[in-house]
């Protein structure tokens, strides 16, 4: 650990604590503003989507200003866009609501790229564990995102607007920790012009490793994005209050991030297919615990479990990537795997609201086995591939 490493950890938990709050109020402001109520999470699917969109204007930022500055522009859009969703709400403009969630997609695509840049800031043996870590710090999101949305809910005339100007602070404090931050300079080789370094980006996703990393990555966040956006909206159909629903949150964001203090030790003793095993069956007793009923207590464990799954196979899935581009092709290449992670959440989150206003919390889960039975398979196809290099190697010798 280093202390750039913990201001960046810091930041971390800040965005969480951003997309904490979009998703606890995000799916109630839009169901209250919607011309129909299936339209409710289209604000949610604003922000992934503007996520998608971003992904390679981030990395062109990334590539022109560095990771700091790009990550300063990110926070700057982060406070622009929250006053925005405070006009919106004050104003009660549904469409406006959804703009403005578009264009803060744009920090998620910064702020997505925090836990390849801890990599960046730590020694290579430790970079497993430096990923992990920055993402626990994902747990000031956990205990400061819903608090921040129950205890500002009710601040103004209209419900939440509050919240989104409680954001504007986050982003600014955010800000200000990102300036202490001293990023290394990217190694470019002497021959490096104008023109992009290293291999094609269609080789580099070609690769079977880069294939699962971005697979797993996607689905799993889209697994986890399905539910979590369906769980405030399906908890106030079952008659549970939104003191409820930020409690199922929390925990649900502690089971996200609190594994990161120990899953980078068990990436670097196990290897990543193992640990993103377990994260697949985790998935799974989460949809099995939602099936058994919608009282508080089987919520609560089923988002848990939703959480820790989500942590082994997204930590496991960014250490594997790393194994399949060089320092000279990350830009493009964790680009590539964001704009699968966001378009899978896209898809997921109107699905979410869409599905459990329409078809019910019981269909939504028996869905969500399928990305999770993809992943497992992903996961079974890389590790055979793995095995039959092994076997291969010692016969050419």
């Amino acid at each position: 650990m280093n202390r750039h490493l913990l201001l960046l950890t810091l930041c971390q938990g800040l965005f969480l604590t951003n997309n904490v709050v979009f998703i606890a109020i995000n799916g109630l402001v839009g169901l209250s503003l919607a011309p129909v109520s299936w339209m409710a999470t289209l604000p949610v699917m604003g922000y992934v989507v503007g996520g998608a969109l971003s992904t390679a204007l981030v990395a062109r930022s990334q590539a022109r200003f560095g990771r700091r500055g790009s990550f300063q522009i990110g926070l700057a859009v982060a406070f622009v866009s929250a006053l925005t969703c405070l006009v919106a709400a004050l104003t009660r403009q549904f469409w406006l609501l959804c703009a403005a969630t578009l264009v803060a997609g744009y920090y998620s695509a910064n702020g997505q790229l925090y836990r390849f840049a801890a990599a960046e800031l730590a020694a290579p043996a430790f970079r497993e564990k430096a990923v992990s870590l920055v993402l626990a710090g994902g747990l000031i999101g956990a205990v400061a995102g819903p608090n921040l949305a129950k205890y500002t809910r009710d601040l103004g005339a209209v419900p939440f607007a509050g919240a989104y100007a409680a954001l504007m602070g986050v982003a600014l404090l955010a800000m200000a920790c990102m300036s202490l931050i001293r990023f290394p300079e990217p190694a470019r080789p002497p021959h490096a012009g104008a023109a992009p370094v290293g291999r094609p980006l269609g080789e580099i996703m070609r690769q079977p490793v880069f294939v699962v990393a971005a697979l797993s990555a996607a689905l799993g966040y889209g697994v986890m994005n399905l539910l979590m956006a369906a769980t405030p909206l399906a908890m106030q159909v079952c008659g549970l209050g939104f003191d409820d629903a930020a409690l199922v949150l929390q925990w649900h964001v502690v089971g996200m991030f609190a594994p990161g203090f120990f899953t980078g030790h068990l990436i670097k003793r196990y290897g990543p297919l193992p640990v993103m095993g377990v994260g697949v069956l985790l998935n799974a007793g989460c949809v099995a615990v939602a099936l058994s009923g919608v009282d508080l207590q089987q919520v609560l464990v089923a988002l848990l479990l939703l959480g820790l799954g989500w942590n082994l196979l997204f930590t496991g899935a960014t250490t594997l990537a790393m194994r399949a581009y060089r320092p000279e092709e990350k830009d493009r290449a964790q680009a590539a795997i964001n704009f699968c992670v966001f378009g899978t959440m896209a898809f997921t989150a109107f699905a979410s609201g869409a599905l459990v206003t329409t078809q019910g919390w019981t269909l939504l889960n028996l869905g969500s086995l399928l990305p999770v039975l993809l992943t497992g398979l992903g996961l079974g196809w890389l590790g055979w591939q793995q095995r039959q290099q092994r076997q291969r190697k010692p016969a050419r010798a």
